[in-house]
């Protein structure tokens, strides 16, 4: 079998596991179930033997995580694709084949989320085996999750046979049904040729790229012109804009697959759950005799089928007498709903977004190319902040007209540069940063440097910033 060039969708934001998962810092960045992120697991999936380096596809504010993130799992990328706007899955998959058919039309490719669970990554690559033949023969494989419960939260699949127990032979996919209602999910799940839709393709590039020509040919153009108009960025592949702009919003299943004849389904028996809501998390977190989860700094007193999450260390979640409830409790947003009630998190998003509340979209921790910082206390004309910068992190030579700035480092050593004068701060010392002043710091060390910033002044907006230089090509 010709090595298989997975793709990684990245660009998703995962509402339905708010507070956790946020526009800012989605969770498939998150370690939610382990202790690596479910993007990290993704890529090691499809990593190694009969496998290319994975071509990823994500937007320009995941660009520097989705590099980080591959680098500590040890995964150097053959691409990072960045997409102008999120154009859903159909605009993304398409830019990714026609980026691929340059080198090699005749490629196998494999598209996969980069927020599922599939905890047997040996299983999963049998299944891919298992579909090659009938990708190689110009069929448009996708992967059906045998179901294990009457799930409302899924699309499913239609097979045209019932599959043996434990077959992995490619079958003929007759429909898509979109996200039922119980009374249908309970008789699709009892009839047995059924599976569950995992929004995973295989296929080959010149095959894909013909069903798009032949089902959403207004969609080639805009796309193909967006990849060979692209360009380099610090080692990323940024998309043409324009073109991008004219692409139409549109899954790949409605644009596509829906659509084609040359459709087969590998039906996969592992496990695999999209993690789509705090209960599928509940699940996976293999809940205790009573039916909880529990997750950081939590206890649990008498309660029953309860999530109970504690994101932040030193912040205590007790849950006392609680039955069927989801808790989850982060430094700026806590969420407590009935499990019933779990897909509908996305509405409390929407409900927060529309009253102009950060925490709807911003994610506590502010990740940057050089680090991470946090907002400590934000009051009248001031604010303080934590600040982290990551070895060799620098951040841009920059000045700001609203506020000064006052600097004290706790730990590591900080060079900074105020006015063209450099000079070292290590822990315990600290430096003044006058208004308008033009600045800098970087961390010139082996350890992180950490330091705690006060912002003084009229105006304390991320927007008021001018920058003169910047390692990481940030406007």
């Amino acid at each position: 079998m010709m090595p298989i060039v997975p793709v990684l969708l990245c660009g998703g934001s995962g509402t339905r596991l708010w507070p956790l998962s946020r526009k800012s810092y989605p969770k498939q960045f998150a370690a939610l179930t382990g202790g690596r992120t479910l993007f990290q697991a993704a890529a090691e999936r499809v990593s190694g033997a009969g496998f290319t380096r994975p071509v990823v596809v994500t937007n320009s504010d995941f660009r520097f995580i989705v590099t980080e993130q591959l680098q500590e799992a040890g995964i150097d990328p053959g691409a990072v694709l960045i997409e102008p706007a999120g154009r859903n899955t159909a605009p993304a998959i398409l830019a990714a084949a026609l980026h691929v058919a340059a080198r090699d039309p005749g490629a196998l490719m494999l598209v996969c989320p980069s927020d599922h669970v599939i905890p047997d990554a040996v299983a999963f690559r049998a299944a891919v085996e298992a579909g090659a033949a009938a990708a190689e023969a110009g069929d448009l494989v996708t992967f059906g999750i045998r179901p294990t419960r009457p799930e409302t939260g899924y699309g499913w699949l239609e097979l045209s046979d019932l599959p043996p127990e434990g077959s992995l032979a490619p079958l003929p996919l007759t429909r898509f049904v979109e996200k039922p209602d119980l009374g249908t999910a309970t008789r699709m799940f009892e009839a047995g040729n059924y599976f569950w839709n995992a929004g995973i393709f295989l296929f080959r590039v010149r095959s894909m790229i013909e069903a798009f020509e032949a089902h959403v040919p207004g969609l080639v153009d805009p796309v193909r012109r967006a990849v060979e108009g692209a360009g380099p960025d610090l080692g990323f592949l940024r998309l043409a804009p324009a073109p991008w702009s004219e692409a139409e919003e549109i899954s790949i299943d409605y644009a596509v697959m829906e659509r084609a004849t040359n459709r087969a389904v590998v039906p996969f028996g592992g496990h695999w759950s999209d993690l789509g809501d705090w209960e599928a998390v509940r699940r996976e977190l293999g809940p205790d005799g009573a039916g909880n989860a529990l997750s950081g700094a939590a206890t649990a007193i008498r309660c029953e089928g309860s999530l109970l999450r504690s994101e932040t260390p030193g912040l205590e979640i007790v849950g006392i007498g609680l039955r069927d409830i989801v808790a989850v409790a982060m430094p700026d947003a806590v969420l407590v709903a009935h499990r019933d009630c779990a897909q509908e998190v996305k509405e409390a998003v929407a409900a927060m977004k529309g009253k102009g509340a950060a925490q709807a979209e911003c994610f506590p921790l502010d990740h940057r190319p050089w680090g991470w910082f946090e907002t400590l206390v934000l009051g009248d004309r001031f604010r303080v902040k934590r600040i982290l910068v990551k070895p060799g992190g620098v951040l841009s030579l920059q000045s700001h007209h609203h506020r000064a700035e006052h600097w004290i480092v706790v730990a590591g050593t900080a060079r900074v540069t105020v006015d063209g004068e450099v000079r070292l701060v290590t822990e315990n010392q600290s430096i003044y940063v006058p208004l308008g002043s033009i600045h800098r710091m970087e961390n010139p060390g082996k350890v992180p440097m950490v330091l705690i910033e006060v912002q003084t002044g009229a105006y304390l907006g991320e927007d008021d910033i001018l920058r003169y230089e910047d390692a990481y090509a940030r406007g």
